[in-house]
C-alpha cells in the first residue's frame, strides 16, 4: 500500500532527533537554573539559623545553607547568603527567608531583603504573602508584611509581578519602578517612580557595593537625564527598610541619610 505522505517516513528520524536536542537542552537549562546551597557572607548581630526539627541557633560567616533551613534576624541585625550562582541575599532586621533546593524559588516569610541575581544564571521566583516576583537578571529590594503590604522596587533588570489572590492579574517593572500591594489587594496598583539616587544613598542593605554597582549607577543617571532629581519620591512616606536597621552606620562612617 503506498502511503499517502511520501516524504514521511524519512522526516521521523528527524523529528525524533530534534525532539531529543530540546530535551537535551532543557535538561541543561532546568539545571543552571537550579538555586543550590548557599553559604552566610555577612552576620550583623542577631542572625539565627531555624531547621527543622532542631533548635534555632546564631549563624556565622561560611555556615552553609540548604534546604530545610530558613535564616531569621533579629532587631538592628543584617545577614547575607551567597549561593554557589553568586546570586546574592541580603536581609534587614525582623526578616525570615528560606529556599527550596533545586528550585529558583526564594520565601520571604516576612521582612526586608535585596536580591541580586546575575545575568544568564535561570532568574528567581519571589514569594512573599501579597505576590510573586519572576525576575532575571536584577537587582531589587522587596519587603513584606504578612498582614499589612509587600512592596518592591526594581534599582536595574526588570521583573513581572503576579497578585497571589488573582494569578491572571500581573504587571512588569523596571528599574527605578516600585509597586505597593496591599496584603488583602483584589487588583494590581499602577506601579510607582522612585528616586533611585536617594535610595542608593540611605539604604546600607547596598553597601558593600554589588556586582551590579554599574548597572544600577547606569540606571541612576538615565533617570536623573529624564526628570530633575526630587520629583521621583516614594509617596508611602514609608522608609525601604526597617528604622532600625536605617540607623545603622552607612559608607563613610555617617548615618544613612546624613551628610
Amino acid at each position: 500500500m503506498k502511503t499517502l505522505f511520501p516524504g514521511h517516513a524519512r522526516l521521523r528520524p528527524i523529528c525524533a532527533s530534534l525532539v531529543s536536542l530540546v530535551s537535551l537542552a532543557l535538561t541543561q537549562f532546568t539545571t543552571a537554573a537550579q538555586l543550590k546551597e548557599a553559604r552566610v557572607t555577612q552576620v550583623v548581630k542577631d542572625v539565627k539559623l531555624l531547621r527543622t526539627q532542631a533548635a534555632p541557633r546564631p549563624a556565622a560567616v561560611s555556615d552553609e545553607i540548604g534546604d530545610g533551613t530558613a535564616v531569621r534576624t533579629g532587631v538592628d541585625s543584617r545577614a547575607e547568603l551567597t549561593f554557589t550562582d553568586q546570586t546574592l541575599a541580603r536581609f534587614g532586621a525582623n526578616t525570615i527567608f528560606s529556599f527550596k533546593e533545586g528550585t529558583r524559588k526564594v520565601d520571604l516569610a516576612s521582612g526586608t531583603m535585596l536580591l541580586y541575581v546575575p545575568k544568564n544564571v535561570g532568574g528567581a521566583k519571589i514569594d512573599t504573602a501579597a505576590v510573586t516576583a519572576a525576575i532575571t537578571g536584577t537587582t531589587c529590594l522587596i519587603k513584606s508584611h504578612r498582614n499589612s503590604y509587600t512592596k518592591l522596587i526594581f534599582l536595574e533588570g526588570s521583573g513581572r509581578v503576579f497578585l497571589k489572590r488573582h494569578p491572571d492579574q500581573s504587571v512588569v517593572l523596571h528599574a527605578g519602578e516600585m509597586l505597593i500591594v496591599k496584603s488583602n489587594a483584589t487588583s494590581l496598583p499602577h506601579p510607582q517612580k522612585i528616586n533611585l539616587r536617594l535610595l542608593r544613598r540611605t539604604s546600607p542593605l547596598l553597601y558593600p557595593p554589588l556586582p551590579s554597582e554599574g548597572l544600577m549607577l547606569a540606571e541612576e543617571q538615565k533617570q536623573l537625564e529624564e526628570a530633575p532629581e526630587g520629583t521621583l519620591v516614594d509617596p508611602t512616606s514609608l522608609d525601604v527598610i526597617d528604622q532600625k536597621t536605617n540607623a545603622l552606620p552607612g559608607p563613610r562612617g555617617h548615618l544613612p541619610g546624613k551628610p
